[in-house]
């Protein structure tokens, strides 16, 4: 599946015209990339507001909303377990499923918040399985959302002192009479500068000195202290600049001295997760500039970016390859089907059954996601994930289907409408062929009998429509067309 940039539009603001109309299609790009779909109302809706409006309301709806409330176990030790690692381990696994069915909640219900906190995940990487405390979990995935939309200096100085990455990457072993550079090395290659970005090995041996002293881990899954004692408290040379630096030090002197990188790298990452897998220069040297004028916040980086006229280029749109939790959580949003608990379960025993696993990304540098997401393997992992999800909705909440449909379509009695609305809505650039259409139009007819639609019969009130409905998003959802937002 090769998609390559053709995308001409600039950083400038988006203006509908007549050649570049505000329309569904673009409309529903948007709620695919700042969320995980939008279903008809919110189209409609957004069609009734200006593209840069709407951009600022949905950023402004992220960085107001209020966090899911702290679970009981939020600050527990391994006293609070009861002292035993039996005890421990049959409530920990407990707790971790917990958090992950309130997260794919969340991505249900808070859009481009846990968006964000999702790319993030994969960007500021820790792995449950290295740290195992379901309270450094909580921690680290509060700081995610937290500075989703902050500020990214800020959030790489908290990123590092939070218990799950110390524990990680080791810097709750690094001390002065035993230096470890893992937290150094990948706070460059990763999470700052990118791979082999002006930097030295001498960087990452000074820093990780500078870094030494997080090693107050008294009680497991505790907060973890930092101990003056075990601090490298001589010179250190950082990008050219000596003094006897510290935690605080090493981020200042980061972004001082590396400002441009960084703030190059970290737009890069921004363009080809929400616009196109192959980047664009001109596009993000705009919005690195954008991110050092305004000393590191997000949130004006993000608004540039989604109101500009090159992220609804048409050429942009249907470009990106679903994530699983994009695939899951798509077939639910756009659609606006109910959810109840036992589908939320569902949906995350899909998301990890596609590879996803929630709070544990193959390794430190993440998901390598776009392409590699699809390949036989996963392919049909995703038909078998939406029979599962559309069976359920069928034999639990069937009058859900028909309400998806009766959104778009109305009580149409032409079943070839019915069907090219329920494509348009999801297939962000429609089916290839007239054939392609035709197929799916046979597909949702399912068994009803030609004549009952030939003299205008049947509508969408019939009692087979729950299983015209799902068998076309079945059909769909095995598309390539279908694998893109």
């Amino acid at each position: 599946m090769v998609v390559i940039n053709c995308a001409t539009g600039t950083i400038d603001e988006y203006i509908p015209s007549g050649s570049q109309p505000w329309n569904e299609a673009r409309a529903r790009h948007l709620y695919h990339r700042l969320g995980f779909g939008g279903n008809r109302v919110q189209i409609e809706a957004a069609l009734g507001q200006s593209p840069a409006g709407l951009v600022d309301a949905l950023i402004d709806e992220a960085i107001n909303m209020p966090f899911t409330n702290e679970p009981e176990w939020s600050n527990w030790s391994f006293a609070d377990y009861g002292g035993t690692e039996e005890a421990f381990f049959e409530q920990q696994s407990q707790q971790f499923i917990e958090w992950i069915l309130a997260w794919v909640q969340d991505m249900h219900d808070k859009g481009f918040r846990e968006k964000l906190a999702l790319f993030w995940h994969n960007h500021f990487v820790t792995r449950a399985e290295s740290y195992i405390c379901p309270s450094h979990m909580f921690r680290y995935h509060r700081l995610l959302q937290q500075y989703a939309l902050g500020n990214f200096k800020t959030f790489v100085s908290e990123m590092g002192k939070t218990p799950a990455m110390l524990v990680f990457l080791n810097g709750v072993e690094n001390s002065l009479v035993s230096p470890n550079e893992n937290y150094a090395r990948e706070l460059y290659e990763l999470f700052t500068l990118g791979q082999d970005n002006n930097y030295t090995q001498a960087d990452i041996e000074e820093t990780a000195r500078a870094l030494t002293g997080w090693n107050g881990y008294f009680e497991y899954c505790a907060d973890i202290e930092f101990l003056p004692l075990l601090h490298d408290s001589n010179a250190k040379t950082i990008f050219g600049q000596t003094g006897n630096w510290g935690y605080d030090d090493v981020v200042n002197i980061l972004f001082e001295q590396r400002a441009v990188e960084i703030s190059t790298y970290i737009c890069d990452k921004f363009y080809r997760n929400f616009v196109h897998p192959d980047g664009s220069e001109e596009i993000v040297n705009e919005l690195a500039a954008t991110f050092r004028d305004n000393d590191w916040e997000l949130a004006p980086v993000f608004r540039q970016l989604f109101k500009s006229e090159h992220f609804f280029d048409e050429y942009v749109i249907g470009t990106l390859v679903k994530n699983p939790a994009d695939f899951v959580v798509g077939l639910f949003k756009p659609c606006n089907f109910e959810t109840n608990e036992g589908l939320m379960e569902i949906s995350a025993y899909l998301i990890y059954g596609l590879g996803q696993e929630l709070f544990n990304p193959v390794d430190v540098a993440g998901w390598p996601g776009n392409r590699t997401w699809v390949n036989g393997t996963t392919l049909t992992g995703r038909w078998q994930s939406a029979d599962i999800v559309l069976g359920t909705l069928f034999n639990e909440l069937p009058q859900t289907l028909v309400d998806f449909a009766f959104s778009l379509a109305g009580n149409a009695t032409d079943p070839a409408l019915v069907t090219q609305k329920i494509i348009d809505h999801l297939v962000p650039n429609g089916l290839n062929t007239p054939d392609a259409y035709a197929v799916a139009t046979e597909v949702f007819k399912w068994e009803v009998p030609q004549n009952y639609y030939d003299l205008g019969l049947w509508n969408l009130n019939w009692e087979t429509a729950p299983a015209q409905v799902a068998l076309l998003l079945q059909h769909l959802s095995r598309l390539p067309e279908y694998q893109l937002h």
